[in-house]
């Protein structure tokens, strides 16, 4: 039974307590939150002892930290809880800094203690579809991928300010989707955006609707898409060409129904949010980050992968902001 430690008790370590305890092998054994009274009220739900994180990371008995907590905390946890030889499930990104993701990156692996990186839509049934089939020779090879991602509403401008931007907090899922899809780093990132949604998110420095385009060394191309709003729900879609077919992954819907009448044919919009749209990928997620700790195996999301895609955030900010394409390279010497 792994005995996990939660870092972290808003929104999304509610999602993650839920997997945890959800699981055969797994159970949540302490929660930690700056709000003394948000880790009472969720380890009182699930079973769990309310402490503090350095109690937490200090205790032999747990097994696992799971680390759902402000950005800017991510890569300081990650290195305390491998230094006490702890396996660690960190939220993305690794920091809102690639220079301090880099160097927690280098702690961390010297550890050689699991770190997964929860870039959960990886483990979305409809794009592990769209992987199997493109690594399977079902369309050829892949030349361009498209992936649309769309909020149903803003955030707060209050977390917009501390987000560290929208191609850090938002887009670097699909930048790690892109990677997972395409395999390895692109060569160059071409960011345009502007805030049309909300202009105080324009006035706090960030954009609200953007659009990003990786070029890969042998020609492939990706381009991004994002918007802070889409009145009609979340929008989560990916198209894949090939050089002998195409993929593609529609949205998940309310229903399946369909209504055809004389006045025209009417479905369900998209699920309304992430809860709603990826909580079996959550648990999938948590399922497989069990399985190689236990089995002693390899982590399916690497503490790389997510400074990579860092990395791929931290070019399309540069290149937004001077208006060229930016290589990767530049800011990542590692892509070189």
């Amino acid at each position: 039974m792994l005995r996990v430690g939660l870092l972290g008790a808003g929104r999304i370590g509610a999602v993650h307590a839920k997997a945890i305890n959800a699981h055969a092998g797994s159970r949540l054994s302490a929660v930690a939150d700056v709000f003394a009274e948000n880790a009472e009220k969720l380890a009182a739900e699930f079973g769990a002892e309310a402490r503090s994180a350095d109690q937490i990371i200090a205790d032999p008995s747990i097994d696992a930290v799971l680390i759902a907590t402000s950005t800017n905390t991510h890569s300081d946890f990650i290195e305390a809880a491998t230094a006490a030889g702890k396996a660690v499930l960190c939220e993305k990104p690794v920091d809102l800094s690639l220079e301090r993701a880099m160097a927690c990156q280098a702690v961390a692996n010297a550890t050689e203690q699991p770190v997964m990186i929860g870039f959960n839509r990886r483990f979305d049934r409809n794009f592990r579809a769209i992987k199997a089939a493109l690594e399977g020779g079902e369309v050829g090879k892949a030349e361009l991928l498209s992936i649309t991602s769309f909020d149903p509403a803003p955030p707060p401008v209050d977390y917009v300010k501390v987000s560290g931007g929208l191609f850090r907090d938002m887009m670097i899922h699909d930048f790690d989707m892109a990677q997972y899809l395409l395999g390895g780093l692109p060569e160059t990132v071409m960011a345009a955006g502007s805030s049309v949604v909300d202009p105080e998110i324009g006035a706090a420095g960030d954009v609200d609707t953007a659009v990003v385009t990786l070029t890969y060394a042998d020609g492939r191309l990706a381009v991004i898409k994002n918007s802070r709003r889409a009145a009609f729900g979340y929008d989560q879609r990916v198209e894949l060409l090939g050089s002998e077919g195409m993929l593609q992954a529609q949205n998940v819907l309310e229903n399946t129904v369909v209504k055809s009448t004389a006045q025209g044919v009417t479905g369900a919009k998209p699920t309304y949010f992430f809860l709603e749209r990826y909580m079996s990928a959550y648990e999938a997620e948590w399922a497989e980050f069990v399985e190689a700790v236990v089995s002693k195996g390899a982590v399916p999301v690497t503490l790389d992968d997510g400074v990579a895609a860092l990395a791929m955030a931290e070019a399309a900010t540069l290149s937004k902001a001077e208006g060229r394409p930016v290589h990767l390279k530049e800011v990542y010497p590692r892509a070189a």
